[in-house]
């Protein structure tokens, strides 16, 4: 990491008289902005890699994953945590998100809501956490204080901490026990965390959380065999998923035996596949 801890999410756009630009010119920009970020999410692999081990080992032990942040932030982390259930099948409270200024700020700005420090380990405390546990605090820039705070008091109690930021040698990197910087540069709109930032967060997000549910065996082969069964696009996609394991070629058959058992793992278990 550097000495000196530098704000590049901050730093000035690359791209100049937005204003003046007709709409391809900024898409076709906005794009090439965009494809900077895989490649900045691969160079941070070997940060996300020892995370990722060390939740799935604390959840083989009955841990829990929280997501902590603020703004945009803190919606990515609501939003992966939201998905794990219906996408994998594990319980909903395995994985948290919790945003700054509740659940009003998942819809609307809360003023001054990321600026207390001490709000962050609150919110966490309301859901017992303990050592078993593991937080990721999300933060674009690396200074926002309700995510710093949190991991500051985890710390404390030596429960595992990660960070997910865009900025090298940021405060909250220090924070954390397994930071991972992503540095994308400056955004196309001056400041505006919400585009290269937000997707590079969005990208390591699904990475963590896939592959961890995936340790956890609750993918087989390439399917999601533990898939809530939510929607009619859903129960069709889970009827050929076990027509293709069971060698069933009765769709309705399928389906009946799906209904019955509510998943496609419990199917095939019911079944000896």
């Amino acid at each position: 990491m550097a000495d000196q801890f530098v704000r590049i999410t901050e730093q000035e756009s690359h791209y100049h008289h937005l204003e003046n630009m007709s709409a391809a010119e900024l898409l076709h920009n906005i794009n090439k902005e965009d494809s900077i970020v895989p490649a900045a999410v691969e160079k941070a692999i070997p940060q996300i890699e020892p995370l990722v081990s060390a939740i799935t080992d604390k959840m083989l032990m009955g841990g829990r994953l929280f997501y902590i942040g603020a703004g945009t932030s803190g919606r990515l982390g609501i939003v992966d945590a939201s998905e794990c259930p219906p996408t994998y099948g594990v319980p909903y409270g395995l994985v948290i998100g919790i945003i700054a200024g509740g659940e009003k700020a998942i819809t609307n700005a809360v003023e001054f809501a990321e600026d207390s420090k001490e709000q962050g380990w609150a919110d966490l405390e309301a859901y017992t956490i303990s050592d078993k546990d593991v937080v990721i605090g999300i933060a674009a820039s690396g200074t926002t204080p309700y995510v710093i705070g949190a991991l500051e008091e985890c710390r404390k109690r030596n429960i595992i901490t990660g960070s997910i930021s865009c900025n090298p040698n940021s405060p909250v990197s220090q924070a954390a026990d397994f930071p991972i910087e992503v540095i994308v540069g400056p955004e196309f709109v001056t400041g505006s965390t919400r585009m290269k930032s937000g997707t590079a967060q969005k990208l390591v997000l699904n990475m963590i959380s896939t592959s961890i549910m995936i340790q956890l065996g609750r993918v087989e082969d390439n399917r999601m065999v533990n898939m809530q069964l939510s929607n009619e696009k859903l129960v069709d996609r889970g009827v050929k998923m076990l027509m293709l394991r069971s060698g069933i070629t009765n769709y309705e058959e399928a389906k009946d035996l799906l209904l019955t058992h509510g998943t496609v793992k419990k199917a095939l278990t019911a079944i000896g596949g």
